[in-house]
């Protein structure tokens, strides 16, 4: 039986959230950025306390993706992005060389559960790919799903404890996951992929995978297009059914590692097409929803998917803890031609993920075979010591010489590029809320319509069984989003669990957030308050 939290203690007596070093947290919805969608600023202590804090959750094994299988193998570019050269747009050797086969580890994962954990769980699984390039390293990270549940990575370390075991009981509950999504309504789009079949990949092999964030492709001209990275499998999608998830579990709890490891022995290599969708770099106010949010889907009707090259997983580790469990990955890992975006996932990811590393592996982790370049790339600093350093890292003839710039040899800076992207950046710094927020409802309501008739029976099922194990008002709230997502979803789901759709419909927007289906009226602070000196915010100009 599930333990359910009280409303005991409510109101005005509850106490305020504070860093560690004591301060109160006035704002803990946002990272703060230049502008709306402008990038992220170094100086967010509140989040670099908070995700450092986090990345260390955990000893020995990762805070996130504990449970995960890997493989060896290849990439191959067509030179081609569809049907134009990829280099129209990028310069990364690695999308514009043919023929030439760049090594790749590939580590497949579960989120939540832990290093033992079944792979039949209900959960996004990880795909991460590390392409050991000429021009050194560049990693791919992301999910099967396209998609994530926030948008906004200062809310990563709570979505992840509400996701975790309840801290007291030790369980997973579903109430503390649906409290946390029910106050967060692009999450909706997520729930309802990661409850229907889809939530459930039959195995590693037949899953789809993508970069999830957006990033940008540069070409010689420093010109940028917006970017998301696809792998697209030759063996088609599986997904299973809870029934079919719980007869695997009952007699195997690691069928998927199985399922690559005997593929790979019997020469049945699993293979992947390498897909983009592209899009010019600017705002988009044509669209429902920012292309920088990694809630949403580019719709592929709109953007197609343009391949690009194809990956094929050949190899086996030879030891599972050196190679797959010490393989460390960071969405900052990018070579000359692919850069970053203003996706505030990414660019909070981008700190975390390498932090995690030199704090779970060390902070010599790229010394290792495994995540260290390819030869032809290898790495020269002027970074010394610190635990477990087992060589020097070539720094030229002149040992002496650890530091940058100098008179008497040592590392000099490689040459500069022609022309170099220069993104302009304007704007009060601030922490904002999305304005485009009509899509948090309106992508959840398009999945449900394009699920076939056993995936939304499916869908319902689960949703049902798990909010009859919630507290009414999180249940009520629950159905109240899924019937402005689409009226016969909420419909549906409220009949499943047992909820009154009259009276979920009755409730009231959340409070401080936009009505569904619709957009924020002009940029805003998550205090509500508009933003500053914005365009719609001046007084109109005297006649």
């Amino acid at each position: 039986m599930s333990s359910k939290p009280s409303n005991e203690g409510g109101g005005n007596e509850r106490p305020i959230l504070t860093t560690r070093q004591g301060h109160p947290v006035r704002d803990n919805q946002a990272l703060r950025s230049v502008g709306e969608r402008g990038p992220a600023t170094l100086e967010n202590y509140q989040f670099i306390e908070k995700i450092t804090h986090f990345d260390r959750e955990r000893i020995p094994e990762r805070v996130v993706h504990a449970r995960g299988t890997g493989a060896h193998g290849y990439f191959e570019a067509y030179g081609k992005i569809g049907n134009e050269p990829a280099s129209k747009y990028t310069r990364a050797r690695v999308l514009n060389e043919t023929g030439v086969q760049t090594p790749v580890f590939v580590r497949f994962s579960t989120v939540i559960g832990g290093k033992d954990s079944p792979e039949t769980a209900r959960d996004p699984r990880g795909f991460a790919v590390k392409l050991k390039t000429v021009d050194g390293n560049w990693d791919l990270v992301g999910n099967n799903l396209k998609i994530f549940f926030i948008r906004d990575a200062i809310k990563f370390p709570d979505m992840i404890h509400a996701f975790k075991p309840d801290p007291v009981t030790n369980r997973q509950e579903p109430w503390r996951f649906y409290d946390f999504v029910s106050n967060s309504p692009e999450a909706l789009h997520m729930v309802t992929w990661v409850k229907s079949p889809w939530g459930i990949p039959a195995n590693y092999r037949e899953m789809e995978g993508s970069g999830v964030n957006t990033y940008k492709l540069v070409n010689d001209e420093g010109v940028a297009h917006l970017v998301k990275f696809h792998w697209v499998p030759k063996q088609g999608v599986r997904n299973l059914t809870a029934a079919q998830a719980a007869e695997i579990q009952a007699h195997d709890v690691g069928h998927a590692t199985k399922d690559l490891y005997e593929a790979i022995e019997r020469g049945d290599y699993p293979e992947w097409e390498f897909c983009v969708q592209i899009l010019s770099d600017d705002d988009h106010p044509e669209l429902d929803f920012d292309p920088l949010d990694d809630t949403k889907r580019w719709p592929e009707d709109q953007f197609p998917l343009l391949p690009v090259g194809r990956m094929v997983l050949n190899k086996n580790p030879d030891n599972v803890f050196a190679e797959t469990e010490q393989s460390a990955f960071g969405t900052g890992v990018l070579v000359d031609g692919i850069d970053f975006s203003d996706d505030k996932m990414l660019q909070g990811r981008t700190l975390s993920y390498s932090d995690t590393q030199r704090y779970r592996v060390g902070p010599n982790y790229l010394q290792l075979p495994i995540n260290a370049p390819q030869q032809g790339a290898r790495a020269r600093t002027n970074q010394r010591d610190a635990q477990m350093a087992y060589y020097v890292d070539d720094s030229g003839a002149n040992k002496h010489i650890n530091y940058e710039p100098s008179s008497l040899g040592g590392l000099q800076e490689a040459p500069k590029p022609a022309r170099e992207y220069r993104q302009w950046v304007e704007g009060h710094l601030g922490r904002y809320q999305t304005s485009r927020t009509l899509d948090d409802y309106r992508q959840a309501g398009d999945r449900w319509r394009t699920f076939e008739d056993w995936e939304r029976d499916e869908l319902v099922k689960n949703l049902g069984d798990d909010l009859r194990q919630c507290p009414e008002q999180i249940a009520l709230r629950m159905v109240w989003h899924f019937w402005h997502c689409d009226e016969d979803y909420g419909r549906r789901v409220a009949e499943a669990a047992g909820i009154d759709l009259e009276k979920a419909r009755a409730l009231a927007p959340l409070p401080g957030k936009p009505a569904p289906h619709q957009h924020r009226e002009v940029p805003a602070y998550t205090d509500g308050k508009p933003e500053e000196g914005s365009r719609q915010t001046e007084p109109a100009p005297a006649k």
